[in-house]
């Protein structure tokens, strides 16, 4: 039997009386390697703050682990699930090692410094995340591929069960982004993380994930595999966007180009 590490209920999320994300009924197996996917605005940014825990919903539940999310900790959510925010600014001259030591902050009482442990846990962070090389050089002075490695480390470095990440290649040119689609591709066969990328990228979408969910308007419209969901009609109706799909040799799996008039 597959554990569920995420059972949402009737889900909804309101601003002002506004809808932003309505009905919501899912769930994530642990070990998923899952791909959200919508245009801008439908509220997937919203959908991993509240997985996370940052936001409340207006209506419905989630559980994390078998356990109603409203009954976590900050602290405690933060040892079960990591976020690698789409945004992320680091404008003190910290190394690379000390970004990826701040991942360790669930673990540490207050005014708690990391010990030999933290370290090891953090260092070897890096080394899956093929980064220690430049532990010790300023976050600042780092390229976007690698600046977008450490703090994956980071991540990892709280040693979480699920990782939820927001875009994580949007400012990285196609030589960074695809050092970072192998990467999250081989942190999820090595170490069997549960994975849930926002994603604009549909070819990355259907090459890398097990299972697509869609959302569009705040309603989820598709959820399954690849070759089932992310259909031309469906991606129609989902973006508003005219596709060309093929068939890739090598994998059998979809490929998308736009469709020329």
């Amino acid at each position: 039997m597959v554990n569920k590490i995420y059972r949402l209920r009737d889900l909804s999320l309101s601003y002002d009386d506004k809808p932003v994300l309505r009905g919501l009924n899912f769930e994530i197996a642990e070990g998923e390697f899952l791909g959200l996917l919508g245009p801008n605005g439908c509220g997937k940014t919203t959908l991993l703050n509240l997985l996370a825990g940052v936001l409340r919903p207006s209506d419905g539940e989630i559980f994390l682990a078998e356990k109603n999310l409203r009954d976590y900790s900050r602290r405690g959510v933060a040892r079960i699930v990591s976020v690698l925010p789409q945004e992320t600014f680091v404008d003190f001259p910290f190394s690379a090692l000390e970004v990826v030591l701040m991942g360790r902050a669930p673990y540490l009482r207050r005014f708690q410094w990391e010990g030999p442990d933290d370290l090891e846990i953090a260092r070897e962070a890096m080394r899956a995340t093929d980064c220690l090389d430049f532990a010790e050089r300023d976050i600042r002075l780092l390229s976007g591929g690698e600046r977008e490695r450490v703090l994956l480390a980071r991540a990892l470095a709280q040693q979480p069960k699920v990782l939820l990440l927001d875009e994580p290649t949007t400012h990285l040119d196609l030589q960074h982004q695809s050092e970072i689609y192998r990467l999250l591709k081989r942190l999820h066969h090595e170490q069997g993380l549960t994975l849930l990328v926002v994603l604009h990228d549909l070819n990355f979408a259907a090459s890398a994930c097990e299972r697509i969910l869609m959302l569009s308007g705040g309603e989820l419209k598709a959820d399954g595999a690849p070759a089932e969901v992310m259909r031309a009609d469906t991606i129609r109706q989902v973006f508003g966007a005219e596709v060309t799909i093929g068939t890739d040799a090598r994998s059998g799996k979809p490929f998308f180009l736009p469709a020329l008039p």
